[in-house]
């Protein structure tokens, strides 16, 4: 068999992670039957560091550095994220390759007694390891308390389970892709509680150069979702979003050929969250993204931004 028809598949060594190089190796074995596909577990900076919150540690980039380095060094040929997990900026010599298509984007609680948001009693202590969480959040009830929740999906649950929280808010889309959907205690819809850019969506990484597996992996790309999260990451990349600022963003395809793109900028206690509301033509995702950001700095978010990166410094 030539090296062509053999792919090496980088992914982190989470169960959800695992789920989700699967999936895109048996969608590329189901179009390629040619095709030897293996996987390449890997140990990231962020699954190592799990007692201190991600925006202290330089943000969600922990998350993938290995697996680039494994694209570079030509240990893999594809690596599998959650887009909301990779960074705006890829290291040079490589390329997102596809988007695939979304699941569901929304954000979930998942309660010890199946009490909803407005259920909790007040001064309930709420985990999250997301600072676009904690502000929405807390908008929303600036009565409850936030404490730091780190861990994949199933040690959040445990924690949980084992009374350290009373509740915890996670992405809908692992806990689906997971199939522990049957704990969600209440959906947050998204023009409630504005889920992260690219939240739901996979992307598939690789090198630039290698004209080959690019032509295998765009086979996988869902149009609507690319256009969607392209606006989302337009965005969050113009006001240097991170794990370390509140930045949410969601995009969703509209009739003919139009795009609708909602975004978000709130402090950490939740009494200042700016939102703004773009449309237009599904081709020009980016500048939508650009221009929702030129609305949020309008209306003053460089303020929330600057002090939020002070205080996480």
């Amino acid at each position: 068999m030539s090296k062509k028809n053999l792919l090496c598949i980088a992914t982190r060594k989470s169960p959800l992670a695992y789920w989700q190089a699967n999936i895109i190796k048996k969608q590329l074995e189901n179009l390629f039957p040619y095709l030897t596909i293996n996987l390449l577990p890997l140990l990231t900076e962020g699954d190592r560091l799990q007692n201190s919150a991600l925006s202290k540690l330089g943000g969600k980039g922990l998350f993938v550095k290995e697996l680039e380095r494994a694209l570079l060094n030509h240990e893999a040929d594809i690596a599998v994220h959650s887009m909301k997990d990779l960074p705006m900026d890829l290291e040079t010599g490589l390329v997102l390759g596809a988007i695939c298509k979304r699941e569901d984007p929304r954000d979930v609680l998942i309660s010890r007694f199946r009490q909803s948001l407005a259920e909790l009693p007040s001064g309930a202590y709420v985990g999250t390891s997301s600072l676009r969480r904690q502000s929405q959040l807390l908008g929303l009830r600036p009565d409850l308390r936030v404490g730091l929740l780190r861990g994949n999906v199933g040690t959040r649950l445990d924690k949980l389970a084992a009374g350290e929280f009373d509740a915890i808010i996670l992405a809908a889309a692992g806990l689906i892709r997971l199939e522990k959907a049957d704990c969600i205690s209440e959906y947050f819809e998204a023009n409630r509680f504005v889920p992260a850019p690219g939240q739901g969506a996979l992307g598939i990484e690789c090198r630039i150069n290698d004209k080959e597996v690019l032509n295998y992996i765009s086979k996988l790309t869902d149009p609507d979702t690319y256009y969607c999260v392209l606006a989302e990451r337009a965005l969050s990349r113009e006001l240097g979003g991170s794990c370390q600022v509140p930045i949410a963003a969601y995009a969703t395809p509209l009739d003919q050929g139009q795009i609708n793109l909602q975004a978000l900028v709130g402090n950490l206690d939740g009494t200042k969250l700016i939102q703004v509301e773009k449309r237009g033509n599904i081709a020009d995702a980016e500048k939508i993204g650009l221009l929702a950001a030129q609305s949020l700095r309008n209306l003053g978010v460089e303020e929330i931004l600057k002090e939020i990166v002070n205080i996480n410094s």
